[in-house]
Formats: C-alpha cells, sequence, structure tokens
C-alpha cells in the first residue's frame, strides 16, 4: 500500500526539521564542558623526561611515506593497531591491505578501526569487510557508524591517522590511505602533499614509559569505545565466498610487490633513521559525543602563549570559529608573530572549507604576520605547527572548530631544535611555491610563483557556500 503524497512530504518535512535540530542546532547550542585535566592514556603521561628515549623521524616524501607504512606492518611480530579515517580505492591501498592481510597470515593479531561514515569500504573495497571477518587474526570495528535516526551522531568523526606496530613504532600524520597520497605520478593535480611522524621506542621493555604506549593506550580506548562496532556480527555463505576471493586477490597483489620490493621495504634502520628528542608528548581529544572538550586546541594556545618569537601554522583548513576565537582571546598570543600556511582558492578540493576560510581571511590577513597561500597544482593535507625553533606539533587537527570540539584528533609535540630545523626546511618548499596575501587582501607579486588558476564555476560555487557556511562555522 503507498502512502499518499501529503503524508509523505509531511513525513518528510518532519524528519527534515528533526535533522536540523539533532545535527545543526544542538551543536550550536550545546556548550562543551571543558575538565580541568586531560584524561591520561597511562599512569606516567607528563613523566616527559622518560620519554627522551622515544626517537622521530619526519616523513615528508610520497614514496617515502608508503615505504613506511609497509615497513611497519611488515616489522610487527605480535599486534598491529590500525586507525584511519578513510580508505580510497588504488594500488597503494592494495598493497597496503595485501600487507596487512600478509602480516595477519602469518599470526600477527590485527585491530583496524575505521570511521563509520566515511571508511569508503564499497565498491571494490566492500568486500574486505567479508575477507577480514574470515581471518582469525583480524578485527574490523567502525567508529560510529551511520544511523538514519540519529543524527546526533553524524558529526563526531574518528579522524585519527595512526599506525602502532607492536610496542616499539608508531606512525601519525595527515595522510589517509588513497594513491592521491601516495602516488604523484599518477594522481598528478589531484595528488595531495601531506606529513607523518613515525615514533621509534628504543627500549624495548616494556615497563619503559614511552610515547608509543601513551598511543596504544590511547586506540585502546578508541577500540573499546562502545560506539566502536563490527561491520557484521555473522558471515554468509555467498559473503564467505566473496571474502576469499577478496583474501585471495589480495595476497597474489602482495606477493608479486613483496617479491621485488622486499628488501627495501626491510632495509630502514629505524634508529639510524631517527632523531633524539628533549621530549615527546601524545595528545589528543576526549572520545564521546556533540561538542567535547577542546584538548588539542588547549595544548596548541598553550604553546603558543608561551612562544618568544615565532608562531607557524599549517593547516588545509583555517576556520577559527566563534568558541575557537574566544579561547584563543584567554591566552596572552601575539597574534603578529604568527605566520600561517593554507591552501587557496585554486588549490583547496574543499569547496565547503575554503568558503569557510573566505569568511575569515580578510580578518585574520589583518591580525596576524603573514598568509601564505599555496598555488598548487598540488593541494597541501598537512597539519603542522611550529613554536620558536624548538617545538615542533604534527598529527590529525585541522585548525577548524571541527578537529576543535568535535571530531577524534591526535598529534604528537615534539621538542629538538634538530627535529624543528628539518620540518621547516620541508615546509619551505612548500612556502616556496605560494604567495602571500598583501593587507589590501590581493597577493604580493613574486615573479617566481605562478598564480594558481580559478574556474569562474568553482568562484560562484565558493562565494554560494560562503553565504551558508558564515552560520555553520561551528561545524566545519
Amino acid at each position: 500500500m503507498k502512502l499518499p503524497k501529503e503524508i509523505f512530504f509531511r513525513g518528510l518535512k518532519f524528519y527534515l526539521v528533526y535533522i536540523f535540530i539533532f545535527a545543526i542546532l544542538l551543536f550550536a547550542i550545546q556548550k562543551p564542558i571543558e575538565k580541568k585535566h586531560i584524561e591520561a592514556p597511562s599512569k606516567n603521561y607528563m613523566d616527559l623526561e622518560s620519554r627522551k628515549k622515544d626517537r622521530v623521524a619526519l616523513i615528508e616524501s610520497a614514496e617515502d611515506a608508503l615505504l613506511v607504512r609497509l615497513n611497519l606492518i611488515e616489522s610487527a611480530e605480535e599486534t598491529l593497531d590500525i586507525s584511519y579515517y578513510t580508505l580510497i580505492d588504488g594500488k597503494s591501498t592494495q598493497l597496503l591491505l595485501g600487507s596487512v592481510l600478509d602480516a595477519a597470515d602469518r599470526g600477527v593479531k590485527v585491530r583496524i578501526l575505521l570511521d563509520g561514515i566515511f571508511h569508503n569500504l564499497k565498491g571494490n573495497l566492500k568486500d574486505a569487510i567479508y575477507g577480514f571477518k574470515l581471518h582469525p587474526n583480524i578485527d574490523l570495528k567502525l567508529y560510529e557508524s551511520f544511523n538514519l535516526l540519529s543524527p546526533w551522531t553524524w558529526n563526531n568523526r574518528l579522524h585519527d591517522k595512526l599506525i602502532i606496530s607492536d610496542k616499539r613504532l608508531a606512525l601519525i600524520g595527515g595522510r589517509n590511505i588513497g594513491d592521491k597520497y601516495f602516488l604523484i605520478e599518477i594522481m598528478k593535480e589531484q595528488f595531495v602533499k601531506d606529513r607523518d611522524v613515525v615514533l621509534f621506542k628504543e627500549d624495548s621493555a616494556e615497563d619503559v614509559p614511552s610515547t608509543v604506549m601513551d598511543m596504544k593506550n590511547y586506540y585502546n580506548s578508541l577500540w573499546n569505545y562502545k560506539h566502536s562496532n563490527e561491520p557484521i556480527k555473522k558471515i554468509k555463505s555467498r559473503q564467505k565466498k566473496k571474502g576469499n576471493l577478496f583474501n585471495e586477490n589480495l595476497r597474489s597483489i602482495y606477493k608479486e610487490f613483496k617479491g621485488e620490493y622486499l628488501k627495501e621495504i626491510n632495509e630502514i634502520d629505524w634508529y639510524d633513521y631517527t632523531l633524539e628528542t628533549d621530549s615527546i608528548k601524545f595528545v589528543y581529544n576526549p572520545i564521546g559525543r556533540l561538542n567535547q572538550d577542546p584538548w588539542c586546541l588547549r595544548e596548541l594556545v598553550n604553546l603558543a602563549s608561551q612562544t618568544e618569537k615565532s608562531i607557524f601554522i599549517q593547516s588545509p583548513y583555517i576556520i577559527p570559529s566563534r568558541n575557537m576565537k574566544s579561547k584563543l582571546n584567554n591566552y596572552d598570543i601575539d597574534l603578529e608573530k604568527v605566520n600561517i600556511l593554507t591552501n587557496s582558492l585554486s588549490s583547496s578540493p574543499n569547496p565547503f572549507a575554503i568558503a569557510g576560510y573566505y569568511n575569515n581571511r580578510k580578518e585574520m590577513v589583518d591580525k596576524v604576520g603573514q598568509i601564505y597561500e599555496f598555488q598548487g597544482p598540488e593541494s597541501i593535507h598537512s597539519k603542522t605547527y611550529i613554536f620558536d625553533d624548538t617545538i615542533s606539533v604534527i598529527g590529525s587537527f585541522n585548525f577548524d572548530a571541527r578537529s576543535s570540539y568535535i571530531n577524534s584528533e591526535s598529534m604528537v609535540v615534539i621538542s629538538s631544535k634538530e627535529f624543528t630545523q628539518q620540518l621547516k626546511e620541508n615546509v619551505q618548499v612548500d612556502l616556496n611555491n605560494s604567495l602571500i596575501v598583501d593587507k589590501d587582501y590581493s597577493y604580493i607579486y613574486d615573479d617566481k610563483v605562478q598564480e594558481g588558476k580559478v574556474s569562474e564555476y568553482k568562484k560562484i560555487i565558493v562565494g554560494f557556500l560562503s553565504k551558508i557556511s558564515f552560520f555553520l562555522q561551528y561545524l566545519l
């Protein structure tokens, strides 16, 4: 029996109002309950002195980023913990999933946690759910899966990008899994420039305090969160066939690759590849629904308030909401010390985000030291913060309200002059392909940098979205 059109449209209107109230308006009204102290992932969390034995390596190039991930997976002997926002089907994704399956085949216990909405396990990747369900050494969970009747759960997304190999190696950064992060020759203008850090626990003893163990404990909290669940409980015979075929295809792909590149994957000596630090601190956001206490943002503004000479922010999206500005105003921060690097209208692949940025662009140009806008043809996706010449912060945290109050996020605060100098040299490569925004909001001419082209269509779309995004900055 078909519902009369009048009843259908009345129900649809009611549902849209329901969505507006609980997915949008609720986040504007509900205030985050701030806690005095961060919930420590480890008993000795604040013992930063003991974490001097952890070493770090900056992972900049796309080729290194893929190779290092394969190394961490290949190095695992007992456990492998993986967390990502999204997977994008392609050659690099198949290789990485093949290496994960290979690790599980040799007895490594693997846990994979993906965002429940943007995991992208569809199309050619849909059968990964079945294939991994069949394997006794692989557990797959989705964080806050989509629920049509619970729109208040739609915004809190898993944004961490972590790989933890046993209890000695860990990777954190901004890259998701997909060809556009690793294969510049194939993706060309769609390529995304990003940045990771590998942490190496020099002392193998488990009772030695370590940032790697802090990350492991945080991962356990994400994994055990009551809204992190298996995508399927039972598997049907038809799904078994699909899962077995998927696994065999991955094994075949990785076997061929491994036969040719195994030596290159395994030749990394992590002690030689990494640098000493004065200290490392792992920082993350609370896990939960609605607006959360902004632990990552608070750490950054604390560092900024203690800075003497310079503050550098690199983020693909710079969208300071009213709450973020209020928090910044609570600290004694000289904004003229702040230099910002972000995407330009031409390089940004995210129209909504760039629209949100443009709503704040003039105010930021008036207040901060300099704003550099990357001209492409690629886009930048790195999340990097540098304070003076000694403190570097890298992770998944974008400088916007979504990363501050809504998403799960994590980052490492590294105290090391040598590492910071290396990071600055790599950042300079992006600055060399950027234009400075002048005080009249146009670009300062640079004969070495060509301004990126922007289609009229993109200008119209972003102009329209900027009018909408002005009222939704707390969700961007």
